[in-house]
């Protein structure tokens, strides 16, 4: 018997084990599969499922996981131009390569290492173990990524999910939460292990945040969504708001720069919140990058009235304005009543003070703003200002190996890209796994399956120490 076959009775004789026992879990509610009327059910089918997945082999969750990556590959053009649809943000192009990151370069259970620590008094065995079952708040941003995203990292993790979606991408949100629910029940044959309810709304969230079958709380969003999760009393992975400055000093290889600042920034309309937000460039390269960031396709406006008309509708009242996050560049030009090239822009740049609202404000715009100083230093001093120890992402491009160093041990961000567009710091294009979890104000970063496992200590005394 091959490993195929033998892969395919496992599955069978665990659907027919644990099938029946499924079944009697969905009895807290008349509605048997991921969608749910109310919270309360949905979280209590979830506890049932996650009981019986606990007891489940390792095997099983690998196995789930592959059937996600292999099912659900097909169905990324269709999620992605569904997800830009929906919401009126970003570009069906982009949102294929970022559900391709999240599917393919999520790790699994490979990323629950086991230690050990042996001596004269025995052996020290440090494991991860599953919370329970997780209350995972996923944006209107990046809707399917994150939902994705997460669905790998919690199941590796052992975990079972209840997701509150965005109401804003609630048709795509529930779409794809309804297929990984689906994809796990038909291989390992334990019914709700991702659920959630058929209306996604505030109060919704609130109660999900308030129930106590929830173990923990994995929140990516605004810093509103996110402290309103820190007063829970659970224990909460919390991924908030950035506001990454990208850095060029006179070292940096210039044409270089360009091309992956201009590529970072305008990615999927600047809506990752790992995107170049501003540009801070020592003053005797700044001429020759804003050049060449042209060449790349940006389109720069100097005319002082046209910056105003252009900040007066991108900020309103000190935030973005709504209407335009993640509106194409052609777009946003058009709202300012101002005239778009006839080949259109990837990216809009204006160069401003540094203390412009297009820099201190979080924009999720293709819009960016440009600020000359006069050395590394007084850039560096910038930098940090702009980020505003929020510690999510910064970007440099230098060719001093001191100078990344000291920017890289003074920003203390989550993620610090040297020498590459920003969606390098997600393993795009570079390194690295893939989260679109970033959990900065609590302090765990790029978020992956050992996030979501409780760090387990057993201890043997008088023994296996075999040195």
């Amino acid at each position: 018997m091959n490993n195929t076959e033998l892969e395919s009775l496992i599955r069978t004789i665990l659907t027919e084990q644990l099938t029946p026992a499924a079944t009697e879990t969905s009895a807290c509610t008349s509605t048997p599969v991921a969608l749910f009327n109310d919270v309360d059910s949905a979280i209590c089918a979830a506890h049932a499922a996650f009981l019986r997945y606990q007891d489940a082999p390792l095997k099983t969750r690998s196995a789930i996981i592959a059937a996600i990556r292999a099912e659900i590959a097909p169905c990324i053009p269709e999620l992605a131009e569904r997800a830009a649809t929906e919401t009126g943000m970003g570009n069906t192009a982009d949102k294929i390569l970022k559900n391709k990151a999240a599917l393919e370069n999520t790790p699994g259970i490979e990323d629950l290492k086991t230690t050990a620590l042996t001596g004269d008094e025995g052996m020290v065995l440090f494991e991860y173990s599953p919370f329970g079952v997780i209350g995972s708040v996923a944006p209107s941003t990046n809707p399917t990524e994150t939902i994705i995203n997460n669905s790998i990292s919690m199941l590796a993790a052992g975990n079972a999910i209840y997701f509150s979606p965005h109401p804003g991408a609630k048709n795509v949100s529930l779409w794809l939460i309804s297929k990984i629910e689906e994809i796990a029940f038909k291989t390992c044959g334990i019914r709700n292990l991702v659920v959630t309810v058929k209306e996604p709304t505030f109060e919704a969230t609130q109660q999900m945040m308030a129930h106590n079958k929830i173990a923990v709380l994995a929140i990516t969003g605004g810093p509103g969504i996110v402290n309103m999760g820190l007063k829970s009393g659970k224990k909460v992975i919390g991924a908030g708001a950035g506001n990454p400055p990208c850095l060029v000093d006179e070292t940096a290889e210039i044409v270089k720069a360009a091309e992956d600042i201009v590529a970072g920034a305008s990615f999927d309309y600047n809506l990752p919140c790992i995107a170049e937000k501003s540009v801070i460039a020592v003053d005797c390269i700044a001429d020759q990058l804003i050049q060449q960031m042209r060449e790349f396709g940006a389109y720069q406006i100097t005319d002082p009235q046209q910056i105003a008309q252009l900040r007066e509708v991108c900020i309103q009242k000190g935030a973005a304005n709504k209407a335009l996050v993640g509106k194409s560049p052609a777009t946003i030009l058009e709202a300012a009543g101002l005239p778009c090239p006839a080949k259109a822009p990837r990216l809009i740049i204006v160069e401003v003070p540094a203390d412009d609202p297009f820099v201190v404000v979080e924009q999720l715009m293709p819009v960016l703003p440009i600020v000359r100083v006069d050395n590394f230093e007084q850039g560096l001093q910038l930098a940090l200002k702009v980020e505003d120890a929020l510690h999510h992402t910064a970007m440099m491009h230098s060719q001093n190996v001191s100078r990344l160093n000291k920017a890289a041990h003074l920003m203390q961000t989550s993620i610090f890209v040297k020498n590459g567009p920003s969606y390098a710091g997600i393993g795009v294009g570079a390194e690295g796994f893939t989260t679109f979890t970033i959990a900065t104000p609590t302090g765990e970063g790029t978020t992956s399956a050992r996030t979501f496992g409780r760090l387990r200590r057993c201890v043997l005394t008088n023994g296996f120490s075999i040195r």
